[in-house]
């Protein structure tokens, strides 16, 4: 069954799960790239909110990198699921290479999304981190350490749909979870859209422009 036509849908019906937040002082809304920057600009369209992007990359399974064993944010926050390394014995060189490589990606895109001007100051702000879906929720999970170490006094995860497992892990971290689905047999973000095109660099650093112009 299909939820949403696309990511600015569904960023529109996540706003209205958000309504609470709109024009609070205090709040912030920030996008995961790449794909939950569309869905964070409609977010902060709507809510008359500043909208800037935290830079998270997953470390996929060497030989398996569809599937998440943690993720690096910016900032230098790191989340491990130490479950799966050590279920597949992931060694730990092989574990330091697929993080220098996510490293050096995140910092790259860091510039292409942002250039020279500098990340919005979170010390003290109710932070609303928006992605596009929840699967493991490692990219996630990493991205609320990153927005906790960066001083933020409440930080909640907003998605449009999310794995049922994954959205209840997400609870113990997060101050709050708004995802209006959590269907019992999910099984990738994509198949709750209709058009899940990926989103490229271009666009992001376009939606960025949009709301701080």
């Amino acid at each position: 069954m299909v939820l949403y036509s696309d990511r600015v849908h569904a960023g529109k019906e996540l706003a209205t799960a958000l309504a609470s937040y709109a024009r609070r002082p205090d709040a912030i809304v920030l996008g995961l790239p790449r794909g939950g920057v569309p869905v964070a600009h409609e977010v902060a369209s709507a809510l008359e909110l500043p909208l800037d992007v935290l830079v998270v990359r997953k470390l996929g399974v060497p030989g398996h990198e569809e599937l998440a064993m943690g993720a690096v944010a910016s900032g230098g926050a790191m989340f491990l699921n130490h479950d799966i390394v050590d279920r597949l014995g992931v060694r730990d060189d092989r574990l330091r290479a697929v993080v220098s490589r996510e490293l050096a990606e995140l910092e790259r895109r860091e510039r292409a999304y942002r250039g020279h001007s500098e990340p919005l100051d979170l010390e003290g702000k109710t932070v609303l981190l928006v992605d596009d879906g929840i699967a493991t929720g490692a990219t996630v999970m990493s991205a609320v350490e990153a927005t906790r170490s960066a001083g933020a006094a409440n930080v909640v995860v907003a998605a449009p749909v999310g794995a049922p497992d994954s959205v209840a892990r997400l609870r113990t971290v997060a101050d709050d979870v708004v995802c209006p689905h959590t269907p019992p047999d999910f099984g990738s973000v994509g198949e709750w859209y209709a058009t899940f095109g990926q989103t490229s660099d271009e666009e992001v650093g376009a939606l960025l422009g949009a709301r701080s112009g």
